[in-house]
């Protein structure tokens, strides 16, 4: 068996998340394992972590074991995708050492939320989260709080499996692109739902309901203001670094 990495992108809202579930194989690698066994593949790819239901990835990274007839990377990329639905896309398959692992080599992970001022519309309601309004200068001052070292307990969904909620986030910041308002957190790993709450709680402080010193104040644990979670649409997981 040799290990291969595999970097492929998809569209969250044709999937019940990334993970591999009992009851339905819509899910990210439920979809690929049934490509892969219809090409005599039958080992298990690994994510770098999961993605919730309607989450994007441009960037995301699974690691499988190939048996040793597939050693054509390309040829087995193009015959993946000939399986795969157009919602997802394998860019890139490459050999790796045999120690490598998606989720626990991984150093940095980039993930970055797009919102748009003023009414839904059918045509991009899937992949990007509308506000009537925005104070865009107040986001971008609160986002900065939340570089550095943190422990994240208060924004955290419940049924998380980690050991720790401490997190080291090196990048957080905000901007303007054609429109759109895109909010970019990087860190070495997040915790389960924690972006949405971390960008629900920047939505509230725009709205004027909470304040950028209530944001530090849960960020310390002190006390907890905010509990929304920013809808799942506008959310992608853009980069990963080993």
């Amino acid at each position: 068996m040799n290990r291969a990495k595999i970097t492929l992108s998809y569209n969250g809202a044709s999937f019940l998340g990334s993970q591999q579930q009992p009851n339905t194989h819509q899910t990210v690698i439920g979809t690929l394992i049934i490509a892969l066994r219809r090409l005599k593949i039958n080992s298990l790819p690994k994510g770098s972590g999961r993605t919730d239901r309607g989450v994007h990835a441009t960037h995301q990274v699974m690691h499988i074991d190939l048996p040793l007839f597939w050693d054509n990377l390309r040829r087995l990329r193009d015959m993946l995708n000939l399986q795969l639905p157009p919602t997802m896309r394998i860019t890139k398959i490459e050999f790796v050492t045999s120690d490598f692992h998606a989720r626990f080599s991984a150093k940095k992970r980039t993930y970055r939320y797009i919102l748009k001022e003023g009414n839904p519309n059918p045509f991009e309601n899937d992949f990007v989260t509308f506000i009537p309004k925005l104070e865009r200068d107040v986001i971008a001052d609160a986002i900065q709080c939340f570089i550095g070292i943190h422990n994240f307990e208060l924004f955290k969904k419940n049924g998380s499996d980690a050991e720790h909620f401490t997190r080291i986030i090196y990048r957080a910041y905000a901007y303007s692109y054609k429109g759109y308002f895109i909010l970019v957190f990087e860190a070495n790993s997040f915790l389960r739902s924690q972006i949405r709450l971390m960008v629900g709680f920047l939505l509230r402080i725009s709205d004027g309901k909470v304040s950028k010193e209530q944001l530090v104040e849960q960020l310390a644990g002190i006390k907890l203001h905010s509990t929304k979670t920013a809808p799942h649409n506008g959310l992608y997981l853009t980069r990963i670094k080993y």
